[in-house]
């Protein structure tokens, strides 16, 4: 039987700089794309925020991250709106602060 050592047989035959290139193309083919929101989307976002600070309720904010979604569990501390961003205290008691600019979704946790 053959015993064959699959790519790692070429990777002696390719210069270091074209090994890199083709490990960045491998990684951006796990990018992401961040959806385009429309109206009705931004309200019913708009409604879960207010309602989650308003009661101190606890949800879940799907936001786009370098270049993949990213979810949070946590509770709304408050919104700057100087910097255009929410202050997320998550179940470890850490701060996150997210752009409203990358928010994604928005929902309540159960």
């Amino acid at each position: 039987m053959i015993r064959d050592r699959g790519a790692i047989k070429w990777t002696a035959m390719m210069l270091p700089e074209h090994v890199k290139i083709l490990r960045d193309w491998a990684e951006e083919d796990t990018y992401e794309q961040k959806p385009e929101l429309d109206e009705q989307q931004i309200e019913e976002m708009n409604g879960v925020l207010c309602q989650a600070m308003e009661e101190g309720r606890e949800i879940i904010v799907t936001h786009f991250e370098a270049k993949h979604h990213k979810l949070l569990l946590g509770t709304i501390h408050h919104y700057d709106n100087l910097r255009n961003r929410l202050h997320i205290i998550d179940k470890f008691g850490e701060a996150h602060y997210i752009p409203v600019n990358s928010l994604v979704d928005l929902r309540f946790s159960e």
